[in-house]
C-alpha cells in the first residue's frame, strides 16, 4: 500500500477576551501527539496541527503551531485536499468572546457579562468537503456517549469516530469505543493513550484497505 498522507489535530485552542486572558479547556494534546506517533510508524507523511500543549512532537512528524480555533481551520482546510486520512483529535472551542479588547480589560470597568458566538465548525467543513479523504472525528461526552457520539459520525460526515468519557482529559489512559460509518461498534479497555493511538491507526488502516 502507497504510504498514506496523515493530517492529524491535537490540543487546545485559545480564544481571546483580552491579550492577557482566554476562553479554553482541558485538552492536554496527549491523545494527538500518540496519534500523530503512531502514524509516523506507518507513513512517512504526517502533519500535526497542534494547539497550545507543553508536548514534544514525535520525531519526523511536521509540526504546525496554532492558537485559536480560526488559525486551526486555515490549516486545517489548506491540507486537507492533500491528506489521505485525517484524524481531528484536538479539542477545538466551540465558542469565542464576540469581541476581543485591544488592552487589558480593568476589573472596574467590567460590566460582568461577556458575549460569545459560535466558532468555525472544522469537522463539519470538512464532511462536506471530503472526496476520497477517510475523516475521523472524537467525541468527548459526560453523558449519553452512544448516542451523542453516532450523530455526530452521521451529522458531520465521518468515516469513524472514537468516542470517551470527558473524565479522559489529561489523563495518561484512556478507554474508548469506536464507530464506523458502517455501523460497527468496537469497545476498547482502558490503555495508555499511546496504545490506544495505535488501535486507531490500525482501524483506520482496515478502513483504507
Amino acid at each position: 500500500m502507497k504510504a498514506l498522507r496523515f493530517l492529524i489535530t491535537a490540543g487546545p485552542t485559545r480564544e481571546f477576551i483580552d491579550p492577557i486572558r482566554f476562553i479554553s479547556n482541558r485538552s492536554s494534546g496527549k491523545m494527538g501527539y500518540a496519534l500523530a506517533e503512531a502514524a509516523r510508524a506507518v507513513s512517512p507523511n504526517v502533519v500535526l496541527v497542534s494547539g497550545p500543549t507543553a508536548l514534544t512532537p514525535p520525531k519526523g512528524v511536521t509540526l504546525v503551531n496554532v492558537v485559536t480555533a480560526q488559525e486551526m481551520a486555515d490549516a486545517v482546510l489548506t491540507r486537507f485536499a492533500e491528506s489521505d486520512v485525517v484524524i481531528m483529535a484536538a479539542a477545538v472551542c466551540d465558542f469565542r468572546p464576540k469581541m476581543s479588547a485591544g488592552s487589558k480589560i480593568k476589573k472596574q470597568t467590567f460590566g460582568g457579562a461577556l458575549e460569545l458566538v459560535a466558532t468555525i465548525d472544522i469537522l463539519a467543513e470538512l464532511g462536506k468537503r471530503k472526496d476520497s479523504q477517510l475523516l475521523v472525528g472524537f467525541a468527548a461526552e459526560t453523558d449519553d456517549l452512544e448516542r451523542n457520539a453516532t450523530k455526530k459520525l452521521k451529522s458531520k460526515g465521518l468515516d469513524l469516530i472514537v468516542a470517551n468519557e470527558a473524565s479522559a482529559f489529561e489523563a495518561e489512559t484512556n478507554r474508548v469505543t469506536l464507530f464506523d460509518a458502517a455501523g460497527q461498534k468496537e469497545q476498547l479497555r482502558e490503555m495508555p493513550k499511546r496504545d490506544v493511538a495505535a488501535a486507531i491507526v490500525e482501524r483506520v488502516l482496515k478502513l483504507r484497505r
